[in-house]
């Protein structure tokens, strides 16, 4: 059995009746395992957590079988939507008893307690086939692909939406990270479209979190050393200015009397998705290195953001990239552990003490080598099921269009339970030096 699969066998499908409850567009589950190291999902606060061993709590899980099937307490009427989840009989619900079964509704895997025989699969999304999980569907796609698309399908965002009824992509738009047009020149253009790659790998030590590929966005070159327009992340000007996203600039805590520089050199990708029926929210991994390290609380120091809309009901702006301190992803944010210094670890940056337990390894071959990273987090937020919206990633430069960083994004799925909190944690065990 595929790992992936395997995964998912354990997590919950349909009921998700308080239980953790987990759902993918593409093949993934909560966490990616046998690729990139072990981990695990909690059943609490609807977003996976790492330790040093993949365990699930069998007992606790909620399945598909036998949730809200049968015909008790429906009219049987087929132009009646009985259990309420803007579908009738007659619009293709299959199961019209259960409001999470609908041609709306995400695919989840049929599993079984223990000790108990099989239950009969369910057909959640009811096109006639029960238990049809998607395969992953980004390998073989070019690192300089020019379609917006194939940035979706490096993040295992494999299914189009067909209509206003159909869960799925809708579209997908290279921008800059405030979400206007990238510049039009052809050198400009030719330079921006330098800034996004779906990889194989970041360099030998960074394998994707789901599938063949993942997706790299960077104020520089979104490329590795042995890739064809690699350019050195210590300085590529590619000579084009961005303006602020909304919320930005951030002041990282503790730094004092920074006036940051505008962007410059901003590449982004903005995909709009529409949310299934009986999905609450999402989660990606993601990856951020940057050539800004030892320099820190400076006006200079560069960005990758992701922005959420609409945005979270509990926050100011769309911005869902931040760590226990509300700091927005640089080299100023605690996330950072990919580092190394003289005499240390720790290292002591101007009263900003890192403790660089993962070393430089997964730096090497990348151009980012003696610099800094944070390795593989997991993002997750809320949203509403039946609503579009739209994710943007990207990155950028701050002001002076050298000393380059680059982040990685991978490994989207699908999250059912309810959780309205905003969070990004660890995803990964600790590499070795």
């Amino acid at each position: 059995m595929k790992p992936w699969l395997n995964f998912l066998s354990l997590i919950t499908a349909a009921g998700c009746v308080g239980a953790a409850c987990t759902g993918n567009i593409g093949p993934v589950g909560g966490l990616d395992v046998g690729e990139g190291g072990a981990a695990s999902a909690s059943s609490t606060g609807g977003i996976p957590h790492t330790t040093a061993e993949t365990t699930v709590d069998t007992s606790t899980v909620a399945t598909s079988a036998g949730v809200g099937t049968g015909s008790a307490g429906c009219s049987g009427s087929p132009d009646v939507d009985d259990d309420g989840d803007g579908f009738t009989e007659l619009d293709g619900d299959c199961d019209d008893c259960n409001a999470l079964v609908n041609p709306r509704a995400l695919e989840l895997p049929t599993v079984g307690g223990e000790g108990g025989a099989s239950p009969e699969p369910v057909d959640d999304d009811c096109d006639g086939i029960a238990d049809n999980v998607p395969e992953p569907c980004d390998d073989g796609i070019p690192l300089d692909d020019l379609d917006p698309l194939s940035a979706a399908r490096a993040v295992e965002l494999c299914k189009m939406s067909s209509g206003p009824d159909d869960w799925g992509v809708v579209s997908a738009a290279w921008v800059m990270v405030d979400g206007a047009p990238p510049p039009q020149e052809p050198e400009l253009l030719a330079n921006f479209h330098l800034g996004h790659g779906v990889l194989p790998a970041f360099g030998p030590n960074v394998p994707p979190r789901a599938g063949k590929r993942l997706l790299a966005l960077s104020s520089g070159t979104a490329r590795t050393q042995n890739d064809e327009g690699f350019e050195s992340p210590e300085g590529f000007d590619k000579k084009y200015e961005g303006d602020f996203p909304q919320g930005f600039p951030k002041v990282p805590r503790n730094c004092e009397d920074l006036v940051q520089a505008k962007p410059s050199d901003p590449t982004a990708v903005e995909i709009t998705l529409r949310v299934p029926s009986n999905v609450h929210g999402f989660a990606f991994n993601v990856n951020y290195v940057t050539f800004d390290w030892p320099v820190v609380c400076d006006n200079f120091n560069d960005y990758f953001v992701a922005f959420l809309s609409p945005r979270p009901a509990n926050l100011i702006d769309g911005h869902i990239l931040f760590d226990s301190e509300r700091n927005a992803m640089s080299v100023n944010s605690t996330f950072i552990d990919v580092c190394g210094c003289a005499g240390g670890p720790p290292c002591d940056l101007d009263g900003r003490v890192y403790a660089c337990t993962r070393g430089t390894r997964e730096l090497l071959g990348t151009g980012f080598e003696s610099r800094a990273g944070t390795s593989w987090l997991v993002t997750s937020a809320p949203v509403e099921p039946n609503t579009e919206i739209k994710i943007r990633w990207g990155a950028y430069d701050a002001g002076d269009h050298q000393l380059d960083s680059t982040g990685l994004v991978d490994n989207w799925r699908w999250l059912t339970d309810k959780d309205e909190n905003v969070i990004t944690l660890p995803d990964a065990p600790a590499a070795k030096p």
